[in-house]
């Protein structure tokens, strides 16, 4: 025998029905499949999918005609043998065989893995460093926050242009302190052996602040409970931050190293600037050689080639990240 009261069904057998809830879309037949929309119904919601359509329509064709049509067109690019004036012809995998044999590219591939060597693990470093420095309550740390983040909205550009008067070797403030404390004038960006390492520093100065935004962001989210649980067990800052706060920050250290490594190996408005691939290629980085090859030489085939070296080696550091990321979540998992 039922236990619902009487009233509670007279009740829901009377209640009217949902006005929200398009007559056309009930189902009469009990099977619970909606019912097929009427032919107003259909109606409306053709006009609401061309509404819609009208207003992202001018968006998806910016987005085709900037980003999707031009990589298709530079991947064809990349078999032919073109140079954006003439009539080219197709050449298949000629241009990636000839990569594979030119010592230039040679070059300008370990110019790119040695600078994003240097840059991605000490920005990551430094950027830490500052946070942990600048994540305390004390007078003008907004001033002090700010101070660092500055260089990071600084163009490029405008980076390279002020160090090239700096580290002029004739007439810098570089060399004019140096003189002053004894030591004697250095070629900075002209000497082969110094100017990729001081391209690396010069990025430091800038793309830090990034890091330490993201990592101050970060550290508001190290529980405090487990911190100060910590301290009253008697572990100090080393340990604290060793087994508390540094695998907090992990998924934002995986973020960042992907950031910074695509950063790197991008890098050309600094280098055009300041070293325009010297003194004797030892600045020129795939980037560069890319745009030399399409536009100097006017070798566009054969920079698109180059071009797409560049986008599967960020595809496969992307990658291996992603795997290295999801192991580590899985590890964890199966030890709790």
């Amino acid at each position: 025998m039922s236990t619902v009261p009487r009233a509670v069904t007279l009740e829901a057998r009377t209640a009217p029905p949902d006005k929200n809830r398009p007559d056309d879309l009930d189902a009469p037949d009990g099977s619970g499949r909606p019912a097929r929309p009427s032919g107003p119904t259909r109606r409306r919601i053709r006009r609401e999918s061309a509404t819609a359509w009208a207003f992202v329509g001018p968006s998806v064709l910016i987005i085709l005609g900037l980003a999707i049509v031009p990589v298709v067109w530079s991947l064809l690019l990349s078999f032919r043998a073109d140079d954006l004036v003439t009539p080219g012809r197709w050449v298949g995998l000629d241009n990636y065989r000839a990569l594979a044999e030119d010592p230039n590219f040679h070059t300008a591939v370990g110019n790119t893995l040695l600078y994003a060597a240097l840059f991605v693990p000490l920005s990551l470093v430094g950027g830490l460093a500052l946070a942990l420095a600048l994540n305390r309550r004390i007078r003008l740390i907004g001033f002090y926050r700010t101070l660092i983040f500055i260089p990071f909205v600084v163009s490029a550009t405008a980076q390279g242009v002020l160090f090239s008067f700096i580290l002029d070797p004739e007439f810098g403030a570089a060399n004019s302190l140096l003189h002053k404390l004894g030591i004697s004038r250095q070629g900075f960006l002209s000497d082969p052996d110094q100017a990729l390492y001081l391209l690396v520093g010069i990025s430091l100065w800038s793309g830090i602040g990034f890091c330490v935004v993201v990592y101050l962001a970060a550290l508001q989210d190290v529980p405090p409970e487990l911190v100060e649980s910590a301290r009253l067990d008697g572990a100090g800052r080393w340990r604290v931050l060793r087994h508390i706060t540094l695998p907090t920050l992990t998924p934002v250290s995986v973020f960042l190293v992907l950031w910074q490594l695509i950063q790197a190996l991008q890098v050309f408005d600094l280098i055009y600037v300041t070293t325009k691939g010297g003194p004797l290629g030892s600045t020129t980085v795939i980037v560069y050689f890319v745009w030399e090859q399409a536009f100097r030489t006017f070798t566009a085939g054969y920079g698109a080639a180059a071009a797409y070296v560049l986008a599967l080696a960020l595809l496969i550091a992307g990658a291996a990240l992603q795997v290295q990321r999801r192991y580590r979540a899985r590890t964890e998992g199966a030890v709790r």
